[in-house]
Parts: C-alpha cells; sequence; structure tokens
C-alpha cells in the first residue's frame, strides 16, 4: 500500500505561523538566528531502533493539527482539545469521559497507579515485562515488585501469577503483547484471569501495542471495565500512531477507580495542545495505521531472515520489535558492537543477558542493523573471549 507522507502541510503552516525569516526583536536580531541547534530526532547517520517508536510518524494529518493547534491554541490550556479527545475515546468503547484518565504518554498515568496501588500492599508482575513504571513507588520507598517467572518460552504463566495473588498484592501488572519479549497472550485466556484476579485485587493491563496486532479489539480488555470487573487498562499514542515526542496517553476505569488513581497524579493538565491536535487527528486515520503496521510486517520479515542466515533465533512477535536470542552471545556487548556502527538497539534486560530486542523502523535503518550482524557477532565473541 503507498502512503505519501508530506512534510509540506508541517513546514507551510508553521512558516506561515512566525515567518520565514524568524521573529525580529527590540535588539533588531533575529529570534531564529540565536536559537540553539536541536536535534529532535536521531542524528543523521544513526539507525535509532532501541525505543519502539514509530518514525513514519506523526501522519500528514497529524502534521497540520500540530501546526494549527501551535498557530492558533499554543497560547491556552488545553482543557477544550483534551474533551474533545476523551469524548471520541470514549464514543469508541462506550465509555464516559469519567472512565478515562490522560497524560502525557502512559507512563504517568501508569505511574500514578501503582503510586496509588502501593499505598494498599505489593505490585504483582511477571519477571519479564515493562516495569519502569511499576518500580516508581519503590523510589519512594515501597516494597519491590513481587515477581513471578515466565515460562521456558518467555511467556507469562498467568496460572503461576493467580496463584501468587494473596492479601498483600494490591494490584496485578500484564503487559499484552508483552515488553520486551514481544510476545501476545491468549485473549480467552487472559480474559478468564482477569475476571478471576479481579475478585481479589486490581488488576492492570498495559496495552501499548494493542494497535499494531492483528485484530486489536479481540485482545482488548476494555470491555471488561465496561462490564464492571476490577481491571484498568492503557493505551498510548506513541507506538503505531508515531507520536512518542508528542506524549499523549490514557486509562480506561471505572469511575471509582479513575477519580482514586488521579489522587496521584495532575492527570490531563499535563497535555499541551500540539499532542492533543495530533492525536485527534490520528485517531481514526486507519490508512496511515493500515500503512505503519505494512511497514512493521516488511521490516519483521527481513530481520528475522537475516537472524536465521546469521545462526541466531527469535521470540514470534506482535508488536514492532524483536527479541533477539544470541544463544551464548552478551546482549551488552553486541549493543555495544552494534553502537559502534551508528546502530542503536537494546541491552540486556534483568538476567536475560544473552537476549538482545531491536526495535523496527524505516527499512533502510533495518537494512543497517541487517549488515551489521555478522561483524557486530564477531566483535562481541572476541570481547567475550578476550
Amino acid at each position: 500500500m503507498s502512503y505519501s507522507r508530506s512534510r509540506r502541510l508541517f513546514l507551510g503552516g508553521t512558516a506561515a505561523a512566525v515567518g520565514a525569516s524568524g521573529i525580529i526583536t527590540s535588539s533588531g536580531v533575529s529570534a531564529a538566528s540565536t536559537m540553539p541547534k536541536v536535534n529532535f530526532g536521531p542524528k543523521a547517520g544513526v539507525a535509532k531502533l532501541n525505543a519502539n517508536e514509530n518514525p513514519f510518524g506523526p501522519s500528514p494529518a497529524a502534521l497540520k493539527a500540530i501546526s494549527e493547534a501551535a498557530a492558533q491554541g499554543g497560547a491556552y490550556y488545553a482543557y477544550p482539545a483534551a474533551m474533545t479527545l476523551l469524548d471520541m475515546i470514549a464514543e469508541r468503547h462506550g465509555i464516559t469521559r469519567k472512565n478515562i484518565s490522560m497524560s502525557a504518554g502512559s507512563s504517568p498515568i501508569l505511574s500514578y497507579a501503582a503510586i496509588a496501588a502501593s499505598k494498599k500492599g505489593r505490585i504483582l508482575g511477571p519477571d519479564l515485562f515493562w516495569d519502569t513504571t511499576s518500580k516508581a513507588p519503590e523510589k519512594q520507598g515501597a516494597p519491590e515488585i513481587v515477581r513471578i517467572p515466565n515460562t521456558a518460552d518467555l511467556s507469562i504463566d498467568l496460572d503461576a501469577m493467580y496463584a501468587a495473588i494473596d492479601d498483600s498484592i494490591s494490584m496485578v501488572h500484564i503487559c499484552n503483547p508483552n515488553n520486551p519479549t514481544g510476545k501476545i497472550l491468549d485473549p480467552d485466556k487472559l480474559r478468564a484471569f482477569c475476571i478471576k484476579a479481579s475478585k481479589k485485587t486490581l488488576v492492570l493491563v498495559d496495552e501499548a501495542y494493542n494497535e499494531i496486532i492483528d485484530d486489536p479489539p479481540k485482545h482488548s480488555m476494555i470491555p471488561l471495565v465496561k462490564a464492571g470487573h476490577n481491571v484498568i487498562v492503557a493505551r498510548t499514542f506513541s507506538k503505531i500512531y508515531g507520536l512518542a515526542g508528542l506524549r499523549v496517553g490514557y486509562l480506561i476505569a471505572s469511575e471509582e477507580n479513575t477519580a482514586w488513581i488521579n489522587n496521584y497524579g495532575m492527570a490531563g493538565y499535563t497535555l499541551n495542545q500540539t499532542g492533543l491536535a495530533a492525536a485527534i487527528a490520528s485517531y481514526n486515520d486507519d490508512a496511515f495505521i493500515t500503512f505503519s503496521k505494512e511497514k512493521i510486517v516488511e521490516a519483521k520479515g527481513l530481520v528475522m531472515d537475516a537472524l536465521k542466515a546469521n545462526g541466531l533465533s527469535a521470540l514470534p512477535s506482535s508488536t514492532n520489535f524483536i527479541f533477539v536470542d544470541l544463544g551464548k552471545g552478551d546482549a551488552d556487548l553486541f549493543q555495544a558492537a552494534m553502537a559502534e556502527k551508528a546502530v542503536l538497539i537494546r541491552g540486556t534486560y534483568r538476567s536475560y543477558t544473552n537476549w538482545s530486542r531491536v526495535s523496527m523502523g524505516k527499512i533502510p535503518d533495518v537494512k543497517r542493523y541487517i549488515d551489521a550482524i555478522p561483524s557486530s557477532l564477531e566483535t562481541m565473541y572476541k570481547k567475550q573471549n578476550s
């Protein structure tokens, strides 16, 4: 599928708003000429494949909306735009504004949920998952996360997770699809787990990558919120929509849970006009979502073929990243070897020293990763054996 991504929509609107030659100050100096140079993305020549971003975004519709929002609304607080996005999300899922809490990306609202839960007990999660936000309360003296070993194939062990829920557990945290493994849970099994576990404690399902998978509604636990179960679901515009730098995320929960979690943060007050405008323009942009998913699938196919050609394997991925098994290799050394070639990937996660995560990106950058695999493996093994 072809999808033209023109920046003229953005650059033209911005030029019209501020003037092509910059703003002249009282001293007669152009403000543009005194602005320090900023790299808003990776430096030229760097393949940035370490943060699960979608570099094909923002979409043309989002770029146009960003320009208009900056010019027309940059001086004003973003409450009306936030209400518009709330209504769009509520309409799609058949809920109300009071069931939704937004923040600057999903990380703040996930952290608020963790902090709120930590006031009542401990957080339970698998050994390997995106635990950054659930670890936030530990900085305030809360107990460490209770971790349950993943299965032999690095799946989340739902039976063991359920068995570990006792009176000390105030929240269960699951990422689906999981990060960094990229694996997705069977929706029927996850749904049954959430219903059963939520009778004992709060269940949080982070669905940051839901829009990337096949048949997203089938895998979402949002209907459980509507049905009255003690479940909360987090979503973000940072992944498939390509808005990681514009910071819009949200949480869906019962009115009671939403109000309770909002006590521990500022929720939508952290949002801005341009991020909201981009999210509003992107939310129903099915053409851009389809285009992005096609590029992710293309990139994953190239990487999986290259890994096999180099004697490596990886977990099946339902996301925009791949978790690579380096065998007897060291993920940190492999990361360093790739960095020497200006290819940025992730290193070791917890004790999984032989597993390396690489995000999908623009196809030329993915091919740079592929081309660097043989020499990076060689460098890694030399350092391991030295």
